[in-house]
């Protein structure tokens, strides 16, 4: 006996039902399938690269980690949340003594020194300087508004800040600046 063919309206059922199910899930998942340079996938080496920068082991006199942070030492990281490439990113959370004012002049002093382009004027919470190292637009940001982290790093009786280095996965200029 041979098997039995499915025929018209049966077989219209039959394949278009898990089409209607699975169309959904394609066209949602067929966004990242475009890869737009936002993935982190791969992104290690580049991660590394940034925590070597010496900008971010070269803090003013004074600095040390906050009390509830020793040893923590630079951090790397990777937001690939946005439609654009994914922005790699490695920091370091420092504990001053000494005043902002202090802080921005020692950076804008030792990224003057490393190669760092001055960005817009320093603002009460930030400052911010750009380079490009081996066609990688990097971004350098001195920023003291730390609230928002959990745990709020613990300065004692000085300030908070924390220094970060950061670029876009693909090294591209896109977004890589002191203005965005």
């Amino acid at each position: 006996m041979s098997p039995t063919v499915p025929t018209g309206s049966f077989m219209f059922r039959r394949i278009a039902l898990p089409a209607v199910l699975l169309l959904p899930a394609a066209l949602l998942s067929g966004c990242s399938l475009v890869d737009s340079g936002g993935s982190c996938d791969g992104s290690g080496g580049a991660r590394k690269d940034l925590a070597a920068e010496k900008v971010l082991s070269s803090p003013p006199d004074g600095a040390v980690d906050p009390a509830n942070y020793r040893g923590a030492g630079v951090s790397t990281g990777c937001d690939d949340d946005s439609a654009g490439p994914a922005w790699l990113h490695a920091g370091r959370v420092y504990a001053f003594p000494g005043t902002r004012q202090a802080v921005i002049a020692h950076y804008t002093r030792t990224a003057a020194a490393q190669g760092w382009h001055s960005g817009p004027a320093p603002q009460a919470g930030a400052a911010c300087w750009t380079r490009t190292d081996d066609g990688r637009h990097l971004v350098l940001d001195v920023d003291f508004q730390l609230d928002s982290w959990s745990p709020t790093p613990d300065p004692g009786k000085g300030i908070g800040y924390e220094v970060t280095v950061g670029s876009n996965a693909d090294g591209s200029a896109a977004g890589a600046s002191c203005t965005d």
